[in-house]
């Protein structure tokens, strides 16, 4: 778990940064109703829960430096507890200085009453606009009422900036302690994996393998999937954000299973590519083979200093050389880079950030420039090659063979390292475990 100091010193970051005479606020995500009195499972927004773990909805994170009161105060839900008996535990504000190290907190009930003093006569106000249209408008209306105010003397906020571009800045570069829960994420979505490479047989459906990895998640102790579970079988695969997964799984075809859980706030995010029947044909392998090559060169150019794309540079070299010499594409390799003739068989980037969300936070280019690599960033590699069922441009053999393998890595100061491991990805290797 992160630490309070963590959080701490996360908070007095963001402080650093804000210019004098400012307030920072961030709204809890909302409660999401999935049909009528059913409620999708509370996830608390990513930005509020980076600068304090706070779990509940219903809250608002104020800070405000220099604040002789305390500079971090929380406004929440009240202890209840008839309430408590039919929806949970609640901190109260009482539990949000105890337990979050609040140095103020309130009934978000009073939030009307106090809020807008805090915001009278600052400078600057550090938000998310665009995030909660509800707490916007309120928002906005405590503004408004300020304004009301000037013949009164009342002073409004004169600037609002996007507190998120600060805080995703953060977010990118990893702590040890982060790395150390998403290692852990990352191990307990291996071990899915292998069960899914165990149990898989002809027969089975989709949704029964999604089944097994998902009871690994839980079993291992993940909160959740990070995102919904891909389990695509044969032509399934083609579609690369397939969530169907109510198919046969058909002997003699692949499986593509992209699949990772969200443990402590942290997610994984790991593919693996595997025959039904735990045999790969020789055109299933050919394609695996040219996938893998292509990670494992991207994986090699990863390191600081580098810019992002370098390793979709290398995937997509990589992947037309080998297509090539398949005798799926024909001519030079330079010339179908710069024609994009790759893109009907690799139709998306080498990776991603990889964090609190599963596509996290952060930028990708500075300025319009590729931004480098830096220590502590994580970023999945995942190359892939798709070939259409009605792809009548190639050969019947490769028709509907679709292949992704996916890892996450970590920049250290030399390179970069791989988070999840024990997850086999050598063909050798997957139909040893599949035997």
């Amino acid at each position: 778990m992160i630490t309070k100091k963590e959080y701490a010193n996360r908070r007095s970051g963001l402080i650093n940064m804000m210019e004098p005479n400012s307030i920072a606020i961030v709204a809890s995500a909302p409660v999401r109703v999935r049909s009528k009195d059913t409620l999708y499972p509370y996830k608390q927004d990513t930005t509020f829960s980076y600068l304090s773990g706070f779990p509940e909805p219903q809250s608002v994170l104020v800070l405000i430096p220099s604040r002789t009161q305390g500079q971090f105060v929380i406004f929440c839900q009240e202890k209840d507890q008839m309430r408590e008996i039919w929806d949970g535990f609640l901190y109260g504000p009482s539990g949000a200085c105890d337990h979050f190290e609040a140095d103020d907190a309130f009934p978000i009930t009073d939030i009307d009453d106090i809020l807008p003093g805090m915001l009278e006569g600052r400078d600057r106000v550090y938000y998310g606009i665009g995030k909660d249209t509800e707490f916007d408008n309120r928002l906005m209306g405590w503004v408004n009422e300020i304004r009301a105010q000037r013949r009164r003397g009342a002073t409004p906020p004169g600037e609002f900036i996007d507190i998120d571009h600060f805080v995703n800045e953060m977010r990118l570069i990893k702590t040890s302690m982060e790395l150390k829960i998403m290692k852990n994420a990352a191990a307990i979505t291996a071990s899915a994996h292998r069960r899914a490479m165990r149990v898989i047989r002809p027969g089975m459906y989709e949704y029964q393998l999604q089944a097994e990895i998902e009871h690994e998640f839980l079993y291992q102790g993940a909160t959740c999937p990070a995102y919904t579970t891909i389990v695509g079988g044969g032509k399934n695969a083609c579609v690369l954000h397939y969530i169907k997964n109510q198919d046969l799984l058909v002997d003699g075809d692949l499986v593509l299973v992209d699949a990772g859980c969200e443990y402590y706030n942290y997610c994984a995010d790991i593919t693996r590519t595997f025959p039904v029947n735990g045999r790969f044909t020789r055109p299933q392998a050919s394609i695996y083979e040219v996938v893998l090559e292509a990670q494992a060169e991207a994986i090699k150019s990863i390191a600081p200093g580098k810019p992002y794309n370098t390793a979709n540079d290398v995937t997509i070299k990589t992947i037309t050389q080998g297509l090539v010499d398949l005798g799926i594409l024909s001519g030079d390799v330079d010339d179908l880079i710069g024609r994009g003739s790759y893109r009907d068989f690799y139709m998306h980037q080498s990776g991603h950030w990889l964090g609190m969300d599963v596509h996290d936070v952060g930028d990708y280019r500075l300025d319009q420039i590729w931004r480098d690599y830096e220590a502590g960033m994580v970023v999945t590699v995942e190359p892939g090659i798709y070939i259409a069922p009605d792809n009548l441009s190639v050969e019947e053999k490769w028709r509907g063979i679709s292949v992704r393998i996916e890892d996450n890595v970590v920049l250290t100061r030399d390179g970069c390292e791989q988070l999840n491991e024990n997850v086999p990805k050598c063909r050798v290797e997957i139909e040893k475990l599949m035997i």
